[in-house]
């Protein structure tokens, strides 16, 4: 129906009518015996109702249609902020862990500077053994040729 609407063809043509030349349905009675045609404007009428009726259903659809894009849309905008918080979120953790990091690094460091110290006293009480060791042979010694000696 509303294709023919929009191609210009009438189920019914009546009076001034597409396809009738001016002033041609004047002589001629219309398809409903009448004079004044007013069947053809009758169908006309509903015609266009049917018309008026579809292009609302047409602005209906279009309403929904833009409601449910607005919607997608305000959907991935929340999808979008959410995974920006996350982002963010993300990085204030690298970031975190970049600052633990670098207080372990310090820390190791510091550990290192006291297994130094540590390596140093020890490699120092082991030279000083070995001295008393030397002494404490020594002694030995000399105890045991004086023992010899006497003996």
């Amino acid at each position: 129906m509303f294709e023919k609407l929009r191609s210009g063809e009438d189920e019914e043509p009546g009076p001034g009518g597409p396809g009738m030349q001016p002033g041609a349905g004047a002589e001629q009675p219309a398809e409903d015996g009448g004079q004044i045609g007013i069947g053809g404007l009758m169908g006309k009428r509903a015609q266009l109702e049917e018309a008026i009726d579809y292009v609302g259903v047409m602005i209906k659809n279009l309403r929904d249609k833009r409601t449910a894009l607005e919607k997608d849309i305000e959907k991935e905008s929340v999808d979008i902020r959410n995974l920006r918080e996350k982002l963010q979120k993300v990085g204030e953790y690298i970031e975190e862990e970049n600052r633990g990091i670098g207080e372990l690094a310090g820390k190791r460091r510091q550990v290192e500077v006291e297994a130094d110290e540590v390596g140093r006293l020890i490699e120092s009480m082991r030279s000083k053994l070995s001295g008393v060791d030397r002494i404490i042979d020594s002694e030995g010694d000399t105890i045991k040729r004086i023992r010899e000696s006497q003996g």
